[in-house]
């Protein structure tokens, strides 16, 4: 019986082991060949930062970067805010109205992206509505929302509908009820969905390709666009992998320290 524990034991670490090798290695290997000095992707000739003096040199592609972290942004806070007050509205909701917009809110998650993207094309072409920042911005909205929507609300079934009517027995108001007690405590699913809404609008190619229009274009059509490879991708991935890891670490740091704090306050 231990024989056989440990062999299972063994295999589910090799597997987990192998898992990640697969998903991490591409990003180190990205990371290494971004200080290559020439331009293989194969051979590693010698250490250099032309790649990255290059990069910063780019017009194109430093354009490209800023519209697709402010049009991120953008869709980030605004479906954050949209796709908590739905989620807020929904948990409230009968039964049956809820089952049938959660069914709704589902579609552009199940939908391919090339489904969505022409369907977004093809309403603001029958709009009259110039393709642009704009028009981008609005898709990135649209396909947020659902995400955001689907990370808040499994955190308000867990919360006691008493603690809201309890504040506002009191005394305090419907919107300080919401900011003071409700937000509170569904925090943390926040915060995971706007990361959600931020990746998905950061990486969008497909929705993006088809309602940018020819005078704005993010990173991922840029890179799409370009007519041979050009190393100086590689610097800007390992950048942004960088800036990626950095947030994330200072999200589980912050609160933990907070959380530390808080304890020995109460102590």
């Amino acid at each position: 019986m231990e024989r056989k524990k440990g062999f299972w034991h063994f295999f589910t670490s090799g597997y987990l082991i192998l898992v990640l090798l697969f998903i991490y290695l591409p990003i180190v290997y990205v990371v290494v060949f971004s200080f290559n000095e020439s331009r293989s992707m194969t051979a590693f000739s010698g250490f250099s930062l032309k790649w990255y003096e290059s990069m910063f040199n780019n017009r194109e592609m430093l354009d490209s970067l800023k519209y697709t972290v402010l049009i991120a942004l953008i869709a980030t806070v605004t479906s954050t805010v949209i796709g908590t007050v739905a989620a807020i509205g929904l948990s409230k909701a009968r039964r049956l109205i809820r089952s049938v917009i959660l069914e709704i809110n589902n579609l552009p998650v199940l939908n391919p992206d090339i489904v969505t993207a022409i369907s977004l094309m093809l309403l603001f072409l029958s709009l009259k509505i110039r393709r642009g920042i704009v028009t981008l911005t609005l898709a990135h909205i649209t396909f947020c929302i659902p995400y955001v929507i689907l990370s808040v609300l499994p955190k308000l079934r867990q919360l006691d509908d008493n603690v809201a009517e309890a504040a506002m027995d009191l005394g305090a108001p419907p919107w300080r009820a919401l900011t003071r007690v409700i937000i509170p405590q569904i925090y943390p699913a926040i915060f995971s969905g706007a990361l959600i809404a931020f990746s998905m609008s950061f990486d969008d190619f497909v929705i993006s390709f088809f309602t940018a229009g020819m005078d704005v274009q993010n990173i991922s059509m840029y890179v799409y666009s370009m007519k041979r490879f050009n190393p100086s991708v590689n610097a800007l991935s390992t950048l942004i992998v960088v800036v990626v890891t950095l947030i994330l670490i200072l999200a589980n740091v912050v609160p933990a320290i907070r959380d530390r704090k808080r304890k020995k306050e109460e102590f």
